[in-house]
């Protein structure tokens, strides 16, 4: 016996359609999910949906539970709630996030999915992976007590690296976007807003996420001597160009890479990936994050809702789909 579902698919670059999917019947271990909502994770899935993904970077870039090969024809995606509907006793009826792509139902393990906690709900669950990234570049970047941080790159993932770093104790933190209308986010975040002309120099961390080079220069020129940039940005096929004959030496700065594919170094011995899903759905109790859900669509609405979010005629954060609903 097999069930029907439906499902976003990109045909080619720049060419997606809605796909039938027969879903098979959960094995013992396993669960049947019916979606509430997917995220679109617009970095990420706009570069995928352009085809801008390097060659080198096609398996260090397949999600989870991706199908087919980059450029395409493939199934993408990772930021999706839906309700148990088969499966397990503890976790039937359960609403849960999973790392799966934009489909109405699916099979997966059952060890693959993370029970979303009362008192969260599964819209603002979608932001689970992005908050999860954001928690991984703050293990990666150690801010310390009193520290002044800049966030380059006001998208769902600095603004969600902001949202958690103004909880820091005594932590000056400063969101830069080159898009005056960023600010209301930010100061709902309570958080300062600058344009990158008028930002604050001197920063002793700088976690860059707006994936341009005019963005990296930027953080690089804020930083105090012997500050880090920690880049979160990923750039695709894209080069970037960076000016270093000014203080990049003298100053003895740093840039490192931050990357939520791996556990961060710092915290690889003692948490698992689920800690880290386990924790970020937990921070999502704060109603804060909704400001970054700025749109929904339904499912068939896709196909055109992602070239616009490409060619950036469609401004978002975190623009929600929706199904059944």
């Amino acid at each position: 016996m097999t069930r029907d579902a439906r499902a976003f698919w990109l045909r080619a670059p720049g060419k997606g359609e809605i796909r039938s999917v027969a879903l098979p019947d959960p094995g013992a271990e396993e669960v049947l999910v019916r979606s509430r909502y997917s995220g679109i994770s617009r970095g990420t899935e706009t570069l995928v949906f352009s085809g801008g993904v390097p060659v080198s970077q096609y398996a260090a870039m397949r999600a989870p539970f991706q199908e087919g090969d980059f450029p395409g024809p493939l199934k993408y995606g990772y930021l999706n709630v839906g309700v148990v509907e088969e499966g397990p006793a503890h976790l039937l009826g359960r609403t849960v996030f999973c790392l799966y792509p934009h489909q109405s139902a699916y099979v997966v393990p059952a060890s693959a999915v993370v029970a979303v906690p009362e008192g969260v709900p599964p819209a603002r669950a979608v932001l689970t992976g992005t908050v999860e990234t954001a928690v991984n570049a703050l293990w990666d970047a150690a801010p310390l007590v009193g520290d002044r941080i800049t966030v380059v790159g006001a998208g769902m993932v600095g603004c969600c690296v902001a949202a958690l770093l103004v909880r820091f104790p005594g932590v000056q933190v400063q969101l830069v976007d080159a898009d005056p209308g960023r600010s209301g986010v930010a100061e709902a975040l309570g958080v300062e807003f600058a344009l990158p002309p008028e930002a604050a120099e001197g920063r002793d961390l700088v976690v860059h996420a707006s994936a341009s080079s005019a963005g990296l220069q930027r953080s690089l020129d804020l930083l105090a001597p012997e500050g880090t940039v920690v880049d979160l940005s990923w750039y695709g096929d894209r080069t970037v160009n960076l000016s270093l004959g000014g203080a990049f030496h003298s100053g003895r700065l740093s840039i490192r890479s931050s990357q939520v594919g791996m556990v961060s170094p710092a915290r690889r011995a003692s948490r698992t990936f689920a800690d880290r899903l386990e924790l970020a759905l937990e921070l999502l109790h704060d109603p804060v994050f909704d400001v970054l859900i700025t749109g929904t669509s339904r499912l068939d609405e896709l196909p055109d809702v992602l070239p616009r979010l490409a060619a950036g005629t469609l401004p978002a954060l975190c623009h929600l789909i929706t199904y059944g609903e």
